[in-house]
């Protein structure tokens, strides 16, 4: 018999609006819109199958003294099988402004917790201490970078810089380790309430390969949103977007679209938040984009 020394957990969270969403894998996005948003996110992967992915998130960020700084907080919760991870998260960032464009730094500091929970699993010996139930919560750190234009956005960063393991049963458990995020945005004008948004998100981690997500979408009056997407042409999906004045809602629907894959489930992801002007010198206007 062979009896693995090291078992990896779940990667990060994957989300289909990251450009909806981008705090949650950016700091460097805290107040560059200058307005003050919320954003509450909940994601469904593999809808069908016993103890499948499920990701909630809340973020929220305001753009301060004199739309400088931004700052930002982030909770988040990721569910897969036994395993559950809590995060929580604040950022800093600061913004040079260069005309129309912006050039942003930001930091992240915060912790994550990950807990199991052996009872949903059937375990042929219950006193394996294999699995035994543990709790650990550790430190984090997190970078990124964004220049932000009327038209465009690109994004660098790593949110997770201090990779960490938990010992349980006299097994290493990695509970997280670095992810390095590109993506980025261009908005072209086809007519006066028609535009055309290609993007795309880069994400890889040692030992793993290149994950790209690439979307279309097309913006009609600055209101509505309607598109598709695929993740390594292996799963495909379509992206609806609706602003109703300063109210945000986002819904994004998967399947699977790879011959050799053996899953046949869809995803569900939907987003709803706020953008509002609340301090003199914020812009008081929000836009899809």
């Amino acid at each position: 018999m062979i009896l693995p020394s090291l078992v990896i957990a779940q990667q990060d969270p994957i989300y289909a609006q990251y450009l909806n969403n981008p705090l949650t894998i950016n700091p460097a996005y805290a107040g560059i819109n200058n307005q003050f948003s919320a954003r509450v996110q909940y994601r469904t992967q593999w809808a069908g199958i016993e103890a499948n992915p499920k990701t909630f998130n809340f973020s929220s960020n305001i753009s301060i003294a004199q739309n400088k700084v931004g700052v930002g907080l982030m909770v988040l919760q990721d569910n897969i099988g036994d395993l559950k991870n809590t995060e929580m998260a604040t950022s800093f960032s600061y913004k040079i402004k260069f005309e129309d464009t912006y050039l942003s730094f930001g930091m992240q500091a915060g912790f994550v917790r990950q807990s199991n929970d052996p009872s949903m699993l059937t375990i042929r010996d219950p006193g394996d201490p294999s699995f035994a139930p543990y709790t650990s919560t550790k430190f984090n750190l997190g970078t990124g970078l964004m220049l932000k234009g009327e038209k465009f956005r690109v994004g660098l960063s790593v949110p997770r810089l201090l990779p960490a393991t938990v010992n349980s049963g006299g097994q290493d458990i990695e509970l997280y380790k670095q992810y390095y995020y590109f993506f980025g945005a261009y908005n072209f004008r086809i007519n006066d309430k028609l535009w055309f948004k290609p993007s795309t998100l880069l994400r890889g981690t040692q030992g793993a390969p290149i994950s790209t997500d690439v979307n279309a979408t097309f913006t009609f009056r600055d209101y509505y949103s309607g598109g598709i997407f695929t993740r390594n042409f292996k799963t495909y999906g379509v992206l609806l977007q609706a602003l109703f004045k300063q109210y945000h809602l986002g819904y994004v629907f998967e399947v699977p679209g790879s011959k050799d894959s053996s899953l046949r489930f869809t995803s569900h992801e939907i987003t709803l938040g706020v953008s509002l002007g609340l301090l003199t010198y914020h812009d008081k206007v929000a836009k899809v984009f």
